[in-house]
């Protein structure tokens, strides 16, 4: 054998030849790898989903083709965006075998108008990739477009990416715009639901920066509802940033420039503070890292302050550094760059180098035209970066000072700090306790080799009001820096010197253990940031439940397990009797338990629409006792439909009828007037028949899903709804037999509160609210035990949010944390009074 044929002979002995090698295409390549387009799968790559929906429609705003864009979060969990821009081309492309343009931009990785500089967007958000609605298709559950352009609605579906309905022209309209609705593919995302507060945020930032733009939010799950408009854009923003400060000037600066293509809009204010707060953003996209606008922006602010300052003769003794000029600064920074160039799809930092230099240029320019004509505000920041410069000075002093005595780091350890044996840093951990009496508790049930205890008395110090002075004499802040070893204003060489590996806060579940966790995280977040960053710090997940049934007791996390343990305790000693005799029991009983389990969820999504189901299933119900799927009014009129096509030869009938197409109803519900609308005979036949309105109810598929699995269990349709009363009785076609007791049911819609009243009989079931309810060997079960504990990660994934939620509920200026809790107050859970 020669030496090639046995060089293939092992080759194919390590199974690894061309039958290992697949080529991704398309939608197939976006779903195998989603973490590469979207970033990751958890819920900040779940609400990317949306932002890249609501990016296509800004860029509509910014290229002056659209005003308004609406978003939505559905009843069944599904997120609706349009806008009233040009509505996305629906035309057949030869050079793609004459398949819609709508269908190949939603289907196509690269396909766009962002690719045609001439009639498609010269600027644009996200970065001009084209990538990201596609990736939005390829990762929904389904995907529904339509838009309207050209005098009509055309409407095309998608099911995970590839399209399940084609093209069709659903009727005629006078406005134009694009509508998208998905529901993320649950195999995809662990968790599919989204955050109203979160895209609230992000919605409100694409208002400031896009100035003009009118954006709406609203979420039918919980009615609430937000519109974001700001005319003034930047200033608006940077006035927005600094409600919780007191500010050193009145008026805000702004910047607006352009050179070689690359549009620059700045605005700046400073405050009284000592934190710098600055946003940068490129294409609307949030630059967490900064990158080369960002340096652009700092080094021509150091050089115009420095010399106004010097001509002003205001830096007599030394120059201040650009960091001091930066002290209480809130500025936001965007550029709109024809071909940016970003570090990876995620965008977190501009690498553009020519930005860097267009910055520059136009931030001296505009800023010392501004300080000639407002030399009293040049002064005050000139003056402010002076103080700066000598407090900076001063506190070095003092930094070194403490450094050089190991006040705060090392030796003379707090006399409360029980202490571990081990100093490896990888196993060693620290517990910040709330309150003597837990600490105690905790010091017992511990394991002292690699655990250590710091009881902290009451609340410590809010440092987000207190200056640095005053912060290093407080005695419970002194101590947390001498048991960590970390100085204040911690850097990474320090982070690496700490004398434990986690650092862990463990405080009560009521308000006053909230209120401590949210001051230590404060102080943790302002002084020890690196902590943070390098995922050192963890919160304590105390469990919400003591369950004691007999001599037995164990512990439950959340409500939803409690919920769920409840329904299988009940399950040991009943089963279920139908009024035919029929019982289920045993296995039988448990798989048609977890049926109507996963039943709850759609058809309370049904119920927030405001369809009744007994309604629906006595006057739509199909022969095989499902329901249908599409709702159709014709004015006042309602028709249903289990399937597209059944729907599509309806309208088409009408058409014929009426002898032209039929009219799109607004999103309000309303007629749209007709383009070519007279008074007379037609107009009134038009108010007559009324206009057209779509719906498909999706969550009806997985009803109807569940239903067919439910046939083999004799179970219809309508033992989901009360079939009301025989000879002036109410009527119960099933019973919980359990034990000695009978529970009667109206429908099997109360199978699941009924099961768990019963599991809750026998059981005394204690929701924990302090640590001290426990005794030492139950905090060493619970919440000590690496094998058995929930600890959560204190993470910097959102800097930026995290940053204004410390100034806003933290910070001295009242009026926007009353406005916090206004908004907020509806949505607590589990009040502590």
């Amino acid at each position: 054998m020669s030496d090639q044929e046995h060089n293939q002979a092992d080759l194919k002995k390590t199974g690894y030849d061309e039958s290992n090698i697949r080529a991704l295409e398309g939608v197939e390549g976006i779903r195998t790898r989603p973490a590469m387009y979207i970033g990751d799968t958890t819920l900040r790559g779940l609400h990317h989903l949306v932002y890249e929906v609501v990016d296509n429609s800004i860029d509509e705003c910014v290229n002056k083709y659209a005003s308004v864009i609406n978003v939505k979060i559905n009843a069944d969990g599904s997120v609706t965006c349009s806008d009233d821009g040009r509505g996305i081309p629906v035309g057949a492309m030869p050079d793609m075998n004459n398949r819609p343009a709508l269908e190949v931009v939603l289907t196509e990785i690269h396909a766009g108008g962002k690719f045609d500089r001439e009639g498609g967007y010269k600027t644009g958000t996200g970065g001009l990739h084209g990538v990201g609605i596609t990736a939005v298709n390829a990762l929904s559950e389904w995907l529904e477009a339509e838009v309207r352009r050209e005098g009509h609605v055309w409407t095309i579906n998608f099911a995970q990416g590839a399209v399940k309905t084609s093209l069709q022209k659903l009727g005629k309209t006078s406005k134009s715009g694009t509508k998208i609705t998905f529901k993320p593919d649950g195999t995809i995302f662990p968790d599919t639901k989204f955050i109203y507060d979160t895209l609230t945020k992000r919605l409100q930032e694409l208002a400031f920066l896009n100035a003009g733009v009118k954006i709406r939010i609203t979420d039918e799950r919980s009615g609430q509802s937000d519109e974001f408009h700001y005319e003034e854009g930047l200033v608006e923003f940077v006035r927005h940033l600094n409600r919780t400060e007191n500010t050193l000037y009145e008026e805000i600066i702004h910047i607006e420039g352009e050179q070689e293509g690359v549009q620059v809009d700045i605005a700046v204010q400073h405050n009284d503070g000592s934190l710098e707060n600055v946003r940068c953003f490129a294409n609307n996209i949030f630059n967490i890292e900064g990158g080369t606008h960002f340096s652009g922006f700092r080094g021509a602010l150091t050089r115009t302050i420095n010399a106004y300052g010097k001509k002003a003769n205001l830096f007599k003794d030394f120059t201040p550094s650009g960091d001091d000029f930066r002290e209480g600064l809130t500025a936001v920074i965007t550029v709109r760059v024809p071909d940016p160039q970003f570090e990876g799809q995620t965008k977190t930092k501009l690498g553009n180098s020519e930005v860097e230099g267009i910055v520059q240029t136009v931030v001296n320019e505009k800023l010392t035209k501004f300080f000639e004509e407002n030399p009293g505000v040049a002064k005050k920041i000139s003056l402010k970066g002076l103080l700066a410069a000598e407090a900076r000075e001063a506190a070095k002093k003092a930094r070194e000072m403490v450094r050089r005595k190991g006040a705060l780091t090392t030796g003379g350890l707090p006399e409360k700090l029980r202490d571990c044996r081990s100093r490896e840093l990888e196993i060693t951990e620290l517990y910040l306790v709330e309150g003597d009496s837990a600490g105690g508790s905790a010091d017992t049930g511990r394991d002292s080799n690699i655990q250590a205890i710091l009881p902290l008395r009451g609340k410590i110090l809010n440092v987000e009001k207190a200056q640095l002075v005053k912060i290093l004499d407080n005695a419970e802040i002194s101590n947390i820096f001498k048991a960590v070893g970390v100085p204040p204003g911690a850097a990474l060489e320090d982070v690496t010197k700490r004398r434990y590996g986690k650092i862990i806060l463990m405080t009560d579940a009521d308000v006053d253990g909230s209120h401590i966790r949210t001051l230590l995280l404060t102080f943790f977040f302002r002084h020890m940031r690196e902590l943070v960053n390098n995922g050192c710090v963890y919160v304590a997940q105390p469990p919400l439940y003591r369950v004691t049934q007999g001599k037995k007791v164990r512990y439950v996390q959340t409500q939803e397990e409690m919920m769920n343990e409840l329904v299988e305790l009940a399950l040991g000693d009943s089963n279920l009797q139908h009024e035919d005799g029929t019982i289920f029991e045993n296995e039988m009983l448990e798989k048609l338990v977890n049926l109507v389990s996963d039943l709850e969820e759609p058809l309370g999504t049904l119920d927030r629409r405001g369809i009744d189901l007994k309604f629906l299933a006595l006057n739509f119900a199909t022969e095989e006792g499902l329901l249908p799927q599409f709702r159709i009014f014709l004015g006042k009129e309602q028709f249903w439909f289990e399937t597209p096509e059944a729907m599509s030869r309806f309208l088409k009938e009408e058409e014929a009828k009426r002898g032209e197409e039929l009219q799109i109803a607004d999103e309000n519900g309303e007629h749209e007037p007709a383009q070519d609308s007279k008074e007379g005979e037609e107009e009134e036949e038009f108010e007559k028949a009324g206009a057209l309105q779509v719906t498909d109810l999706h969550e009806i598929r997985n009803i109807n899903e569940l239903l067919k699995q439910l046939r083999g269990y004799g179970i219809k349709l309508k033992d989901f709804y009360s079939p009301g009363n025989r000879n002036g009785e109410p009527i119960f076609p099933f019973q919980i037999n359990s034990g000695n007791s009978v529970v009667r049911l109206s429908s099997l819609r109360q199978l699941l509160p009924s099961l768990r009243d019963i599991g809750e009989k026998g059981l005394k079931l204690t929701r924990f609210k302090g640590l001290g309810e426990m005794n030492s060997e139950e905090l060493w079960d619970t919440s000590m035990d690496p094998e058995n504990r929930v600890l959560l990660q204190v993470g910097m994934q959102d800097a930026a949010a995290a940053d204004e939620i410390f100034r806003v509920l933290m910070g001295d200026v009242v009026e926007p944390r009353r406005e916090f809790i206004e908004k907020h107050a509806l949505d607590v859970k589990n009040l502590d009074v």
